[in-house]
């Protein structure tokens, strides 16, 4: 007898100018070594492979609307990010897709959190759809990647980051990251071994 396949979906986590390109607000941290990681391609093949799985392919965005939204300057990240929250507006250059996973969304949710989860309806569409195990790929390991696994199992999903498919600003923080999510996560994968447990 088959076994069901699992209902599962990939949140792509940050995946903007304004994070990972040298002309973006993050760019002269992260540009650098997220060149140099290679996660782009992977993460481009994974979410391709993905899709033609079958599964959902929800790309998170940092932004911040005039207003501020559900903004709050509780931390030094949010502080710098309202500071030069022009950069940051959902239309502007910064914020959007990077060119290469521009066509790859099943559906965007904007945001004004760490956790790609909080702050939008995108976790009630998640338990209404039942889909229940969650592939994290994305920048930074040890930021948003960090913040969402450990919210999305305190709200009941099972949380797989994609291991080949993170990166950080330094190699020593994604590492130590991936190994606390061990912990706190059912898990990390690669995008092969994600992608045999869909098809399984």
């Amino acid at each position: 007898m088959a076994i069901p396949r699992i209902r599962a979906a990939v949140l792509a986590l940050h995946w903007q100018v304004n994070i990972i390109r040298p002309e973006g607000f993050f760019g002269p941290m992260l540009a650098a070594p997220v060149a140099a990681s290679g996660i782009v391609p992977r993460a481009v093949d994974f979410h391709d492979a993905a899709a033609t799985a079958g599964l959902p392919v929800i790309f998170t965005r940092f932004t911040i609307p005039v207003g501020e939204g559900a903004l709050v300057r509780n931390t030094g990240f949010m502080r710098s990010v309202g500071a030069a929250q022009t950069d940051f507006r959902p239309e502007s250059p910064g914020a959007q897709l990077i060119t290469e996973m521009k066509g790859q969304p099943s559906a965007v949710y904007d945001n004004q959190k760490l956790s790609g989860l909080a702050g939008s309806a995108l976790p009630d569409w998640l338990t209404e759809c039942g889909i229940g195990t969650l592939f994290l790929t994305g920048v930074a390991t040890n930021l948003t990647v960090e913040q969402t696994a450990r919210h999305a199992t305190d709200l009941g999903f099972t949380v797989h980051p994609i291991a080949d498919c993170v990166t950080a600003a330094d190699p020593a923080a994604h590492e130590s990251a991936l190994t606390n999510l061990e912990l706190v996560t059912a898990g990390s994968l690669t995008a092969a071994e994600a992608l045999d447990l869909v098809h399984r």
